[in-house]
């Protein structure tokens, strides 16, 4: 960002770049790619969100240990909604197409799952 500012994503270069929910929302671009990381995981038949491992600097998530000890349902209820959310905007940047990793193999397999037979789901890809 210290070159293009908060255009970094249109950069031609970008293609090498790594970004998250604060350094492209309100942009798009033709194809994005996702990494859902640990704090979204399939536990049994369920989507799960794992608030705790989600980075600690994530702004989004200020407050949730005090909350979690203080109001624990409530405090999971909007953990759960930020999380899903970002995950939400974060694929839905790409207007022609999205790419998505999950680190959570069980949730890989969930994902792949939902899309198997979709057009837009190629399955020479893992």
């Amino acid at each position: 960002m210290d070159q293009d500012g908060s255009l970094w994503i249109v950069a031609p270069e970008s293609v090498q770049q790594v970004g998250c929910i604060h350094t492209c929302q309100g942009l798009e671009v033709d194809y994005v790619g996702v990494i859902i990381g640990p704090d979204l995981v399939m536990d049994g038949d369920t989507l799960k969100s794992v608030p705790r491992a989600r980075d600690r600097h994530d702004k989004t998530m200020k407050g949730f240990v005090k909350m979690s000890k203080e109001q624990p349902a409530e405090a999971a209820r909007q953990a759960d909604m930020i999380i899903k959310n970002t995950y939400r905007t974060l694929m839905t940047r790409g207007m022609k197409g999205c790419y998505v990793y999950a680190t959570d193999a069980r949730l890989a397999d969930y994902l792949r799952a939902r899309m198997q037979g979709s057009p837009a789901c190629d399955e020479n890809q893992s």
